[in-house]
């Protein structure tokens, strides 16, 4: 695959505005619940991302003033009552690739969050690059309310690592919520937002990363996920392989011509 296009996903919303993908999750009066085969679709959605030319940013979106209230209580928490540990650890497995496929699909991705962000919602943020959220978004990884551990899809791992562990840890100890503006002075949300205009700033925000360098992107988020589990020793020498790399695209080519010539330039991502 190598192209998004004709793509109609049947358990979230889908549109392009240009070379950014928009997403938003289906059914707002309920607060946008994932279910089962929301989980999966969104899972094999950012796994494709990796093989696709048309797709250069993702904003993943709110709908009707909510951004999303977690696994439906319905039909995810009622059904996991009645599975066996392997049917309880293929689902928890599951959840996780989707984080894996958002990490991993080498496109940037904007949360725009608006109102209630619990749970898997949370996690969904967490696992974006850039979150921008209106003065109303509440931030929840609420899963010690529900008796479960707050070691879901990577919450351990990566929230400490956006916000400090301090800070991680009290927010998963008690699932309490997370006001905007405590999520824009811990660092958990880049920039504060009017509701108004919180989906067009996304997509605009979005739009400028598309213009490129996507290869250069792509190299820098696959660092920022490598990385983590290197010494600075190795850190760096994995830079300066990658860096090299990046040195033989014609995009950097390109832009040394444009600076030559005093011009914007304009790269096409290879």
């Amino acid at each position: 695959m190598n192209s998004m296009a004709g793509f109609k996903p049947q358990h979230f919303e889908w549109r392009m505005e240009g070379r950014v993908a928009i997403i938003r999750l289906k059914r707002p009066d309920r607060k946008n619940p994932l279910t089962f085969d929301s989980y999966a679709e969104l899972r094999d959605c950012f796994r494709d991302l990796v093989y696709v030319d048309d797709v250069d940013a993702v904003v993943f979106a709110s709908n009707g003033g909510n951004f999303c209230s977690g696994g439906d209580v319905h039909d995810i928490i009622g059904p996991l009552l009645d599975r066996d540990m392997k049917g309880l650890l293929a689902f928890t497995r599951m959840t996780g690739d989707l984080v894996k496929a958002m990490v991993g699909c080498g496109k940037p991705i904007i949360a725009a969050i608006d109102g209630v962000c619990v749970g898997a919602g949370a996690i969904i943020a967490m696992a974006s690059d850039i979150r921008f959220a209106t003065p109303e978004a509440k931030t929840a990884f609420l899963f010690t309310r529900v008796g479960l551990a707050a070691c879901d899809m990577g919450a351990c791992a990566i929230l400490p690592r956006i916000i400090g562990q301090g800070r991680a840890s009290e927010l998963l100890f008690t699932g309490r919520s997370m006001s905007a503006e405590e999520g824009e002075r811990w660092g958990f949300h880049n920039r504060i937002v009017d509701a108004a205009q919180l989906e067009q700033e996304a997509i605009a925000f979005a739009a400028r990363l598309a213009e490129g360098p996507n290869f250069g992107q792509m190299m820098t988020k696959t660092m920022l996920k490598q990385e983590w589990a290197m010494s600075i020793d190795e850190a760096i020498e994995a830079e300066a392989q990658a860096q090299a790399i990046c040195m033989q695209t014609a995009d950097f080519r390109r832009a040394y011509d444009a600076f030559v010539a005093k011009r914007k330039p304009v790269f096409e991502g290879n």
